[in-house]
């Protein structure tokens, strides 16, 4: 009864939708979480009161090893869009170009691309493989809408957000789907691609601003990310699923073997960890601190996460039997306290993961690459 009365009390005191809009699902362990945030809130005071002096006097925020080692410790959310908009090159790209997100929107329009982002039914072929043979996130992919329902994906891409709700005000549907149909009208090559919605999403809550977040989403796929990760081969990403592969053969051998011995490949299990960049895999703030890392030191932090993730668990993941039990250890692996804890999940990735240059991830992306080329 104690414990019973203990979980209620948490369940009263913290707010049944989170900072960024989300519903806490049914299953919360608001006890758990509320012991976790009396620690971190202290945290985040302090990050904040130092953040705070660091950014005294307005202007840009540039890259330096004291941002870098800031970043690594989190970043506070009212100085997060301005941090991100400096370390990526997005706020100078902005500036560079004043008007240019306005005059795209205004510009010609494509009626397949526009299709595309209303129904979500263009290059979405990994996800829904993925989704429909390995149950491996917190929802499943979000079902196609019908060419009657124009808003139907956009209401389905956050369907546990109330800000996302067409009844909400304002309604974030129509900022996220000006944001990808600028950026499809932007970068032809990639146009619109599923997954690029829950970027975009997560771009618009935290910078509350449509232009800074059409900024930032190309600077993640036109500079941070891989070439071609979200492009009809969708090579990039490909590319990224086989350079993990070939990490965990070299750091966790017994999971490797694992993997190779019942027949299952990486993009069956993490498509969705990269093409989402970990949204709707991880807890909220958990992916809001990996891009803060993501955004100042590149797509190896990608890795970093993954490895982190399968190093822990190492001993429950080899405990699978089957397919079906390797998918479900998968999953169970994203969730938990461990993920929820975000600051010392962070701490981790810099820790067990051990070492992962630059140049190392480099060259092997460069061999994997040009593994699948030849294979076709």
């Amino acid at each position: 009864m104690a414990a019973a009365g203990r979980a209620q009390a948490a369940r009263d005191r913290v707010p049944r939708i989170d900072p960024y809009g989300f519903e806490r699902p049914e299953d919360f362990d608001y006890a758990a979480y509320e012991e976790f945030f009396s620690t971190y809130l202290v945290i985040l005071t302090r990050r904040a009161i130092k953040w705070s002096k660091l950014l005294k006097g307005g202007g840009g925020v540039q890259r330096s090893m004291t941002v870098k080692r800031y970043i690594r410790k989190g970043v506070p959310l009212e100085h997060r869009a301005r941090v991100w908009m400096g370390v990526s090159g997005a706020q100078a790209q902005m500036d560079r170009n004043p008007g240019y997100y306005q005059r795209l929107l205004q510009g010609e329009r494509s009626a397949s691309l526009e299709e595309a982002i209303r129904t979500g039914s263009h290059k979405c072929r990994v996800l829904r493989k993925t989704g429909s043979l390995c149950p491996l996130y917190t929802r499943s992919p979000p079902a196609l809408a019908p060419p009657s329902a124009p808003c139907l994906y956009m209401s389905r891409t956050f369907p546990d957000n109330v800000r996302f709700r067409k009844d909400a005000e304002p309604c974030l549907q129509g900022p996220l789907y000006n944001v990808l149909l600028a950026y499809g009208c932007h970068n032809h090559g990639v146009g619109y691609c599923q997954g690029m919605n829950f970027i975009a999403g997560y771009l618009i809550l935290v910078t509350k601003s449509e232009e800074e977040a059409f900024w930032l989403l190309d600077a993640l796929v036109g500079r941070i990310l891989p070439a071609d990760y979200y492009s009809p081969s969708m090579l990039g990403l490909k590319t990224d699923q086989e350079v993990l592969g070939e990490l965990v053969r070299l750091k966790l051998p017994a999971v490797a073997a694992l993997m190779d011995g019942h027949g299952v490949l990486w993009t069956l299990v993490a498509s969705r960890w990269f093409i989402c960049l970990f949204v709707d895999v991880l807890p909220v703030e958990t992916v809001l601190r990996v891009w803060d890392c993501l955004f100042s030191e590149g797509s190896k932090i990608l890795f970093r996460v993954a490895l982190t993730l399968l190093k822990h668990h190492q001993a429950s993941i080899l405990e699978a039997t089957s397919v079906p039990d390797l998918c479900e250890k998968f999953k169970e692996i994203t969730q938990g306290r461990f993920v929820t804890e975000c600051h010392s999940f962070m701490q981790r990735i810099f820790s067990e993961p051990g070492s992962l240059s630059r140049a190392s991830i480099a060259r092997l992306r460069e061999r994997c690459r040009a593994r699948l080329l030849v294979q076709g």
